[in-house]
C-alpha cells in the first residue's frame, strides 16, 4: 500500500492518461446526471410544490391535469372519506404569455395554476382577483414583481405580486393565482373548455399520518370509480414523457459507467504487465497477492477520485453559471455523490481485471524474465 502511494507521488505522470480520460467520464457523467435532474425538476415542479399526499383526478383523464374535471358532489363525496384533513382544488391552462418591453409577437409559454391550498411549496392564495405568483425563471424574461403580463388571445391581466421557487410544469414557467382567477382566464382564453364555479381539474389531498395507497382506494371506492387516486410519485410518473425521458438517461449513465470499467481494466491491465517483474520481486521478499493488489486498487481509487472532484467542480460551475429558465441543468449533492460512487464502482471492477494475472506472478520466473 505504501508503495503504491509513493509511486503516484513521484511518478504522477505514469497515471496521467487514465485520469484525464477518467475526468472527462466523470465530468460527461455528472453532466448527464445534471440535465436529467434538470429536465425532472422543469416538468415535475408544479406537482412537487403541492406537498401532497394524493392527487385526485377524474376517471376519464387518463391521468392528466387538462383533461380532469372534477365537480363539487365528487369533492364533498371524497371530504367524507376517512382520513382526509384537506381536500384543495388546482387547475391549469397553458397560454402564451405577452410581457412588457416584448414584441407583441414575442410570446413566452406559461402555465397559469388556480389552486386553493397553500403548501411548504406554496405561498398563501392571492387575495385578490387577477394576481398571480410567478416562477422565478420568468426572472429571465425581464419579469419583475408588480409587473402585468398579459395571457392568452384574449390578454387577460395578470399581475406578478412576487416570486416562488422550482414549480415549472412541462419544461413551462408558471404563475399562480387564485381558483376564481383560474376560471376567468380559462373561460376568457378557452371558450370550448368552460368551467363553472363548481368546477375543478383536480384535488389535492391532505392526510397527514394515513397509508396513501389504502386512501386512494376508499376515495375511489366513495366516488364509484368517477375519480382517479395517485400519490405524488403516481403523479409525476403519468406525467406525459418523463418515465421514457429518465428510462433513457439512465441507459446513457449506465454505458458511461461501463465505459470507465473498461478504462480502468485497460490502463490497469497494462501496468500491470509492466510491473510483473517488480510483482516478482515483492513476491520473493514476501508480499502476499492480496496486499499487491490492494495497491492497485488505491491507485485506482485515487485517480478516480481526482477525476471525480474536478468533474464535480465543473458541474457546479456550469450549475452556477447558466442562467435561470434555460438550459435544464441542476448540480445537486446527491447527483455528484451518486455519480461519484458508481465511478469508484467502476475503478474496483476495472481492477478486478488485473487480480488474476497479479495471482498468477511466480517470483522464480518473473525474475527470471518469464511470464
Amino acid at each position: 500500500m505504501s508503495l503504491a502511494l509513493k509511486e503516484l507521488r513521484r511518478r504522477p505522470g505514469r497515471f496521467g492518461v487514465a485520469t484525464v480520460i477518467l475526468t472527462l467520464i466523470a465530468i460527461l457523467l455528472m453532466f448527464l446526471g445534471g440535465l436529467l435532474d434538470g429536465l425532472t425538476a422543469g416538468n415535475t415542479g408544479a406537482i412537487r410544490a403541492q406537498q401532497a399526499d394524493l392527487i385526485v383526478y377524474s376517471a376519464t383523464s387518463q391521468d392528466s391535469l387538462v383533461r380532469s374535471r372534477i365537480d363539487l358532489n365528487e369533492r364533498r363525496e371524497i371530504e367524507r372519506v376517512e382520513g382526509v384533513e384537506q381536500a384543495g382544488e388546482i387547475g391549469s391552462v397553458q397560454l402564451g404569455a405577452r410581457i412588457e418591453g416584448k414584441g407583441p409577437r414575442e410570446l413566452v409559454p406559461v402555465v397559469l395554476f388556480g389552486y386553493e391550498a397553500a403548501s411548504a411549496g406554496l405561498p398563501e392564495t392571492p387575495a385578490r382577483a387577477g394576481e398571480a405568483w410567478a416562477d422565478d425563471t420568468l426572472k429571465a424574461e425581464s419579469v419583475e414583481t408588480g409587473e402585468t403580463i398579459r395571457l392568452g388571445p384574449a390578454r387577460s391581466p395578470i399581475k406578478v405580486i412576487g416570486f416562488v421557487n422550482d414549480t415549472r410544469y412541462s419544461g413551462q414557467s408558471t404563475l399562480w393565482a387564485s381558483m376564481e382567477t383560474w376560471r376567468k382566464v380559462q373561460n376568457e382564453n378557452r371558450p370550448d373548455a368552460r368551467v363553472t364555479p363548481e368546477i375543478s381539474q383536480a384535488l389535492v389531498i391532505q392526510a397527514p399520518g394515513m397509508d396513501a395507497a389504502g386512501l386512494a382506494d376508499r376515495i375511489d371506492q366513495a366516488t364509484g370509480d368517477r375519480t382517479s387516486s395517485l400519490t405524488e410519485d403516481e403523479a409525476i410518473n403519468a406525467l406525459p414523457g418523463v418515465s421514457a425521458q429518465q428510462s433513457v438517461f439512465n441507459q446513457i449513465i449506465g454505458l458511461t459507467v461501463l465505459i470507465a470499467i473498461i478504462v480502468v481494466a485497460l490502463f490497469f491491465a497494462l501496468i500491470t504487465v509492466e510491473r510483473i517483474g517488480l510483482y516478482g520481486v515483492l513476491k520473493a521478499l514476501g508480499a502476499g497477492s492480496g496486499s499487491l493488489f490492494a495497491g492497485v486498487v488505491l491507485q485506482a481509487v485515487i485517480v478516480t477520485l481526482v477525476a471525480s472532484v474536478i468533474g464535480g467542480i465543473a458541474a457546479l460551475a456550469l450549475d452556477a453559471v447558466i442562467p435561470a429558465g434555460s438550459i435544464p441543468f441542476i448540480a445537486t449533492g446527491s447527483r455528484l455523490a451518486g455519480s461519484t460512487f458508481f465511478l469508484l464502482i467502476a475503478a474496483v471492477i476495472g481492477c478486478a481485471f488485473s487480480l488474476r494475472r497479479v495471482l498468477k506472478v511466480d517470483p522464480a520466473q518473473a525474475i527470471g524474465g518469464g511470464q
